[in-house]
Order: structure tokens, then sequence, then C-alpha cells
């Protein structure tokens, strides 16, 4: 080989090395920011959650705003008020202790308040034999008063085109429940704390923070990134000269 086409060639091989050093050391240090960033989100929901309970009375009340209430968000808060039981809505595929079933959620209209809030009241198992028979959940009537936590509106499981009808359903959407209910819903909802009753369980899940997936893929990437550099100065360094050493 000759001297012009061998340099070309350890040229070509060293650009490679520094690139695929580059590029999966970037990626590892994306996931380690994503894992700080998820980090940070876990620690602010952490202190929302220790801070002492508001008065759900305030909520959609003069001077409340739509920022405020998310400023809010993850606080728990005492609400009194009385269910809309009519449009319960039963939100299939969501997961509780490992099974299957519903979050069961209903409007509470508070007390001296226009305002109405969604509560995620709990979770009950499905009938697997008869699936489109509603399971026995009790929704008290008159005034009542819950300990809850506000949360953002129920998260989207799978996005279908159709709009969805009837107490069961994948997803929520805001604007179309309030235009099918008529309700002056809040854009945020809450989350019913305490032990199981009414049929429901409420042993929420905590937030998945996937942190521990993206140190994971954080350390690979690094591996990844010192494993290719070891090659380069192994075969492009090390084998040459021992080589010239024993030749």
């Amino acid at each position: 080989m000759s001297e012009r086409r061998l340099f070309l060639t350890r040229f070509a091989v060293l650009m490679a090395a520094v690139i695929g050093v580059a590029v999966t050391a970037a990626l590892g240090r994306w996931q380690w920011g994503r894992a700080d960033e998820k980090q940070a989100v876990i620690d602010q929901r952490k202190a929302q959650a220790a801070m002492a309970a508001i008065d759900g009375a305030a909520l959609g009340q003069l001077g409340d705003s739509a920022s405020n209430r998310m400023g809010l968000l993850y606080r728990s808060v005492l609400l009194k008020g009385r269910w809309v039981p009519e449009h319960t809505v039963y939100l299939d595929n969501r997961q509780m202790q490992g099974r299957a079933g519903f979050y069961v959620v209903t409007p509470l209209r508070l007390s001296d308040s226009r305002a109405v809030v969604l509560v995620q009241r709990g979770w009950v198992q499905r009938s697997f034999m008869a699936r489109e028979a509603l399971p026995e959940v009790t929704t008290p009537e008159g005034d009542v008063e819950i300990q809850a936590h506000l949360a953002p509106w129920p998260s989207r499981m799978y996005d279908f085109a159709s709009v969805e009808q009837g107490p069961i359903r994948q997803n929520l959407d805001l604007n179309e429940f309030r235009a099918e209910t008529g309700l002056p819903l809040l854009e945020i909802s809450a989350v019913q704390a305490g032990p199981a009753s009414e049929g429901l369980l409420r042993e929420w899940p905590q937030a998945a923070s996937g942190i521990e997936k993206h140190l994971g893929y954080a350390f690979q990437w690094f591996g990844l990134s010192a494993l290719i550099a070891l090659l380069y100065v192994w075969f492009q360094i090390v084998q040459p000269r021992r080589k010239q050493k024993n030749g």
C-alpha cells in the first residue's frame, strides 16, 4: 500500500472514530440532561405536595385565573360541593396494582361557586366477561367534602379521531366534554385521596419519572464512546507500534 493511500486510510479511520466518540458522547450528555430535567420536575412536585392544603372554594372565583391554577398543581386541596353523577365517565385501560380497569371521574360542582372540577375519584376493576358492563360504584348525594391534590386534566392514552361518547371512554377531551355537558369545567382536575371507599381504590401510582431509564441510556452511550476510543487506540496506535517493535 502506498504511503498516500495508507495516510488516507488512517485519516479516514481517525475521522470515523472522532465522529463516533463525539456523537455517542453527545447522546450520553443528552440522556443525562433529560434525567436532570425529570428529577427537577419530581422535586418540584414533592415541594408542592408538601405545602399546606389550599381551600378549594377559591377555585374559579373572582381573582382566580387559569395561570394561577396551573401554579397550584400538585398542591393538596379540600373540596366541598356536590357530585354531578350523570356525567360520570369510566376511563378505560388504566392500571392500579398491576391490574387493568377504569379510572372513574365525576364532575364536582363546588359549593358557593359556578366552577366545576373534574375529580379522578379512584380505580375499579372491569368485568372481562362483560366488557360493556359498568362496575358498581357509589356516588354520595348531597354535599360532600373530599381531600385531593390538584393535577392536570387526565392524560390521553391513545389518540382516536372520532369523538367518544357514553360512560366508557378511552380519553376525555376538555373542550368536547365542556360542550357535551354544558358545565363550566376548570382546565385542571383533582385526584381524590384517602382509603378505598364507594367501590373505588385510591392507591394511585407514582408518576413514572423514567430517570433510571435515561441514566441507563446515558451510561450505555458513554460506554460506547469509550469503547470506540479504546478500539481506535488499540488497533491504530498500540498494535502498529508492537508490530514495528517486533519487526
